[in-house]
Order: structure tokens, then sequence, then C-alpha cells
């Protein structure tokens, strides 16, 4: 298992499938949330610690889950 490492970015809505959170990383990064995202808004600044999941598949047409273990607003 891949080690959690920390995100910062800010977060997104996508309204495709139903709609879903997305960070959008200061590296230029995409990534769908998943996991403990409890609180967190559209248009926050985040960071994120998790680990992405590589190889998965999902019916969101994004990038690669992060599976959030712990997120705080900045």
């Amino acid at each position: 298992m891949a080690k959690a490492k920390e995100y910062t970015g800010t977060v997104r809505k996508s309204d495709l499938e139903g709609g879903f959170l997305e960070l959008h990383t200061d590296g230029g990064e995409v990534y769908r949330l998943s996991g403990s995202v409890a609180g967190v808004s559209p248009g926050q600044r985040v960071k994120a610690t998790g680990r992405v999941e590589h190889g998965g598949f999902g019916i969101h047409m994004s990038g690669p889950a992060l599976e959030v273990e712990s997120i705080e607003v900045l």
C-alpha cells in the first residue's frame, strides 16, 4: 500500500455523473475526492492527506481517486 501524502489545492464540484468533489492541486493535478470529506465545500482551499488509488475503475469521468484520511480547510 502506498504511503499517505499531503496535497494542497482548491475543492471544486463536478456535475458529471450526479456530482462529486475534486481537488485541483497547486501542482496542476486533479483528483476525485473520496473518503473523509465531510464538511468540505466547493471553492475552499484545503490540505488533504491521503493515498491516490491508481488502476481503479469508476463511473466518474475525472482523474484518479484520492482516498482522503484527513482534510483541513486553510
